[in-house]
């Protein structure tokens, strides 16, 4: 039911309606055609027989030689459907091919007769002319096939006044008729026929427009409409083949431009998708970085506050120790020297030094707090290491922890604070120390970054930290200790004095695999990057 109401269908309808019409209007006239033809052939026919009939027995008549002219009449019955009369102005057949029609007289006033005379007139009189299309005359004969008859008037000329009057016109009436008997039989025979060629034409024609528009119209409007459906679909990748360089060939064409751009377009759709999806995520990974160092620095603002409360109570104490060891190593010195006092002279330098680091770190504290700029200066990178392995070296062995140092740039130095950045390594070398109860490896490699800046890597094999803890590492009073083995600030201070220098510090750790600690510091203005 759906392919009645497609364009292909209306289409062949329409042509075979506009065929059939044709064909049916050119088989009417053709069949029209021919029978005024054969019709015309058979008058002409007639025609010339009457014209031959009465030039060859034209001498005879005026030689007064009637049976000269019966004798050509009589040779023409046997001619078949073919009838000759001679008529006098009387009307009386004088001569015929059929012999027992002479002499009869034949009714004037009849139908067949109107041609030559009046019947409107007394007397039927003979008409003095008669129009040419006017002599031949239809009927039924009496065996009901149609004859075709033709009045040829025999004229009085002067050559016949020897025997006629002179005031006689029409002496006779030479009557030609033929039968239409075959005529009609090979009109009709050729009626059906033009019929049925015209049935056969028609069909071939329609077959042939079914066949053409199937391939030319058909065929290309179904595959635009399956195109049309699978972009419909979302399949924009559909090409239609058609090589025709006709309307619906550069219909396909554009279609397929069409396709193209769809397809480009989605393509641009998903690639901008993309971009933005990836955008966002940029952003919130952004925004979530900025959020974690808003908390990260409401921690250590909380931590300063706590910084300087802690660094006030700390001081008073610290200087008061510093003083008394100072009086005692003033008293010891007055002592007569000897290898343990030189000993107990060198363990107690080392008290002062950390005393005095102390006092360093209270006042670190406060700068922390206060968000101070601390005593920058260049200071080589060994140094500060050296003095950092120095002061933990019996912790390590204590500890039973082998510690190895690797600085690949000894003659680098570095723009900092030597106190903190030496703070920041000891609180470093102490929490590795804790996570290896046991003993362990403890491995410190100073290189060059990315950047052209310091790198310094402090590698341990200690027990780990969990993944999940790791982003809470350098968070104020977050610690893995157990109760009352720490407070959670070693990592804060670490995290913050790497900030005031503009560095960063990161963790990478398995849990039972040991931890990596990394200190990354900026290149200085003056200094050219190298890898």
């Amino acid at each position: 039911m759906r392919y009645f109401h497609t364009l292909t269908f209306r289409v062949i309808v329409g042509s075979c309606l506009l065929l059939v019409a044709l064909f049916g209007l050119y088989t009417y006239f053709a069949i029209n055609f021919h029978n005024t033809q054969m019709m015309n052939e058979v008058c002409d026919s007639a025609s010339i027989l009457s014209d031959i009939i009465k030039n060859s027995t034209h001498y005879s008549m005026l030689t007064a030689r009637s049976e000269d002219v019966k004798e050509a009449i009589y040779g023409m019955s046997r001619v078949p459907g073919v009838e000759i009369r001679i008529y006098n102005k009387r009307g009386q057949i004088m001569v015929s091919t059929d012999r027992s029609q002479e002499g009869k007289v034949v009714d004037m006033s009849a139908e067949a007769c109107n041609v030559c005379h009046d019947s409107t007139k007394p007397l039927a009189r003979p008409l003095q002319s008669v129009p040419s299309n006017q002599l031949f005359r239809y009927y039924t004969g009496p065996q009901g096939f149609r004859f075709v008859g033709l009045i040829n008037p025999i004229r009085n000329e002067p050559s016949c006044y020897g025997c006629h009057s002179q005031d006689q016109t029409i002496l006779g009436v030479l009557d030609v008729r033929m039968s239409l008997e075959k005529v009609n039989a090979n009109i009709a025979e050729a009626r059906w026929k033009l019929i049925l060629y015209a049935i056969l034409g028609t069909v071939v024609v329609i077959v042939a427009s079914v066949l053409f528009l199937s391939v030319t119209v058909h065929r290309p409007v179904g595959r635009l409409r399956e195109g049309t459906k699978r972009i419909s679909a979302g399949q924009f990748d559909y090409q239609i083949t058609l090589a025709s360089k006709d309307e619906i060939g550069e219909l396909a064409r554009a279609f397929n431009e069409m396709t193209k751009s769809l397809q480009k377009a989605e393509q641009e759709n998903k690639h901008w998708s993309q971009t933005l999806e990836k955008r966002v995520e940029e952003k919130t990974a952004e925004l979530k970085e900025i959020h974690e160092q808003i908390l990260q620095i409401e921690k250590m603002a909380s931590l300063g506050k706590l910084s300087a409360t802690v660094a006030h109570e700390l001081n008073n104490p610290l200087a008061g120790i510093l003083n008394y060891l100072k009086l005692i190593e003033k008293r010891l010195k007055k002592i007569e020297p000897s290898p343990v006092l030189q000993s107990t002279l060198d363990d107690l330098e080392l008290i002062i030094g950390e005393v005095k680091r102390c006092g360093s770190i209270v006042k670190n504290l406060l700068l922390f707090s206060k968000r101070q700029v601390a005593e920058f200066g260049l200071v080589p990178v060994a140094e500060i290491v050296d003095r950092a392995v120095r002061l933990m070296q019996h912790h390590f062995k204590i500890s039973n922890v082998d510690f190895q140092s690797e600085i690949a740039i000894p003659e680098a130095k570095l723009l900092c604070d030597e106190s903190q950045i030496q703070q920041a390594l000891i609180a470093l070398f102490v929490n590795a120390v804790e996570a290896m109860p046991a003993g362990g490896d403890l491995k410190l490699t100073v290189t060059r970054n990315a950047a052209g800046g310091i790198r310094m890597d402090i590698a341990d094999t200690g027990s780990g930290v969990a993944a999940g803890d790791i982003p809470h590492l350098f968070e104020p009073f977050f610690t893995t200790k157990k109760e009352g083995k720490g407070v959670g600030l070693g990592l804060a201070v670490v995290y913050g004095i790497l900030e005031l220098h503009e560095g960063t510090v990161s963790v990478q750790s398995q849990p039972g695999k040991g931890t990596v600690f990394t200190l990354s510091f900026p290149a200085r203005p003056d200094e050219p990057s190298r890898g």
